[in-house]
């Protein structure tokens, strides 16, 4: 029979076993360092990221085979664009976008028909000449208001009044000769202001 001492070695031993059996079990796997976790993740992020601005977004509509979003790479030409969405359809104006251009992202490419092409270019040289009338200068003065009529020679308050008023009652001039019905203001006070107004875009 063991004696007393025996025992209580024995007994020691079992409860240190049994308490490293739970501290192992409690432990588990090695939780990574927090720096190596931030690492980790960053370099997630910054790979995604970089992903992302390889790539653009462009919406092809229109006279094409296939409107749609497509993705391309960045930097991508309209060309590639225009390919993407199957090409040009039959009625398309083939010449009227620059498919040497760079697309950007978000953009919506449309292409038009040779009959939408031809009242686009209309519109865009309507719109050329009248900021090239806007530009030139010379005070309308169907839209003129009284600061911007007394910047002319001779034409102080009083007479930027009597302009407005005219224009109020009798609608818009029809040409600029018709300011000289304006109480005072005479052939003289024409003569001084004459090449510096007009009348909407082709007068002068």
């Amino acid at each position: 029979m063991p004696d007393k001492k025996s025992l209580i070695r024995t007994a020691a031993l079992l409860m240190a076993a049994a308490a490293g059996f739970l501290y192992l079990g409690t432990r588990g796997e090695p939780e990574p360092a927090a720096g190596t976790v931030a690492f980790a993740e960053s370099e997630w992020t910054s790979e995604a990221a970089s992903s992302e601005e390889s790539l653009v977004w462009v919406y092809v509509c229109g006279a094409v085979c296939q409107e749609g979003v497509y993705m391309l790479p960045a930097g991508s030409r309209y060309q590639t664009a225009l390919e993407a969405a199957g090409g040009f359809s039959e009625e398309a104006d083939r010449s009227f976008l620059n498919l040497a251009a760079v697309v950007a992202d978000g953009e919506r490419i449309l292409v038009p028909t040779q009959e939408e092409a031809v009242q686009l270019r209309e519109a865009e040289s309507l719109h050329a000449s009248e900021e090239q009338a806007a530009s030139d200068g010379r005070i309308d003065l169907n839209t003129a208001d009284k600061a911007a009529l007394t910047t002319l020679p001779g034409i102080g308050e009083a007479k930027a009044e009597a302009i407005l008023l005219y224009r109020q009652e009798n609608g818009e001039f029809q040409d600029i000769e018709e300011i000289m019905k304006v109480p005072g203001i005479k052939q003289g006070a024409f003569d001084k202001i004459k090449a510096r107004i007009k009348v909407g875009i082709d007068n002068g």
